[in-house]
C-alpha cells in the first residue's frame, strides 16, 4: 500500500511540475509570458494530474462500487486514501510552481 501512495503522490507532482515546465516553454512561441503560462498551466493541470495518478477513474470507481456493495470498509478507506494522495502532491506541485514564479 505505501508503495502505491509514494507512487501516486510523484505521479501527481510530475505531471503539474512537468506539464507547467514544459507549458511555460510553449509561451515562448507564442510571445506570451512563460511565468504567467506556468502558473495557470498548474492550476488547469491539477484535475487531470490526480486522475492520471491514480491510474483513471473508472478502475477505481469500480473498486469503491465493490466496497460499498461488499461492505468492505478497507477497500473504501484505501481508494479515498489514495485519490487523498494524488491530490496533495498535485497541490503541492502547484505550491512549488507558485513558489518558484514568485505568486501569481
Amino acid at each position: 500500500m505505501i508503495n502505491r501512495l509514494v507512487a501516486v503522490f510523484f505521479t501527481a507532482l510530475g505531471v503539474i511540475l512537468g506539464g507547467s515546465f514544459i507549458g511555460g516553454l510553449a509561451a515562448l512561441f507564442t510571445k506570451d509570458s512563460p511565468i504567467k503560462m506556468m502558473g495557470e498551466i498548474s492550476q488547469r493541470l491539477k484535475l487531470y494530474a490526480v486522475v492520471s495518478s491514480i491510474g483513471g477513474t473508472f478502475n477505481n470507481l469500480r473498486i469503491l462500487e465493490g466496497g460499498f456493495f461488499q461492505r468492505e470498509l478497507s477497500i473504501i478507506f484505501q481508494q479515498i486514501v489514495i485519490i487523498i494522495t494524488g491530490f496533495i502532491g498535485a497541490n503541492i506541485g502547484v505550491w512549488i510552481i507558485k513558489t518558484l514564479i514568485g505568486g501569481f
